[in-house]
């Protein structure tokens, strides 16, 4: 903060108007400290910001998902001002998002309309293209065995996908 300060003070003498406004609008947002956390500590948090049924589900899909591939990249993507962003879960390109509302906890896989669901696990999105979801609700038992082999084959469909020659 005080290098922005210092920089936006030696530009003054030499600088225009224009770059001084520049310069004191620097200092009015550099008040705030910004904390740029990482995306597992995002998640963390938002499970301990839950607080109930939702929070320990979220955390449950979280520990299947990594049993299911150890290499999962956690990120927490799509932050606005209407949302506090959302966790995802890559490898390979995203896999499934972990998103929750007031009754339900729902996991979205961004290719699930190309994998083959034999235990029947998708029970949202199922008229799109694309995507299809699982939704939780509270009391749900969750198949773990299930959930993992989607899991991986979600990977797979995203890294067969990297490794098709370009045309």
């Amino acid at each position: 903060m005080k290098w922005i300060y210092s920089q936006c003070d030696l530009l003054g003498g030499l600088a225009s108007n224009l770059q001084l406004n520049l310069c004191e609008s620097l200092e009015i947002y550099m008040e705030k400290p910004v904390f740029v956390e990482s995306a597992s500590a995002s998640i963390d948090e938002k499970i301990k910001e839950l607080g109930d049924w939702r929070g320990k589900m979220l955390a449950k899909v979280r520990a299947i998902i990594h049993a299911a591939d150890p290499e999962i990249v956690e990120e927490w993507k799509w932050v606005k001002a209407t949302n506090p962003g959302t966790p995802v879960w890559s490898h390979g390109g995203i896999v499934c998002t972990g998103e929750t509302y007031k009754n339900i906890v729902k996991m979205t896989f961004a290719k699930g309309a190309a994998l083959k669901d034999p235990a029947g696990l998708f029970n949202s999105s199922l008229e799109g293209n694309v995507r299809r979801a699982i939704d939780i609700h509270e009391g749900d038992k969750i198949d773990e065995a299930a959930l993992k082999d989607l899991i991986r084959a979600a990977v797979a469909l995203n890294l067969e996908g990297k490794n098709r020659p370009k045309k």
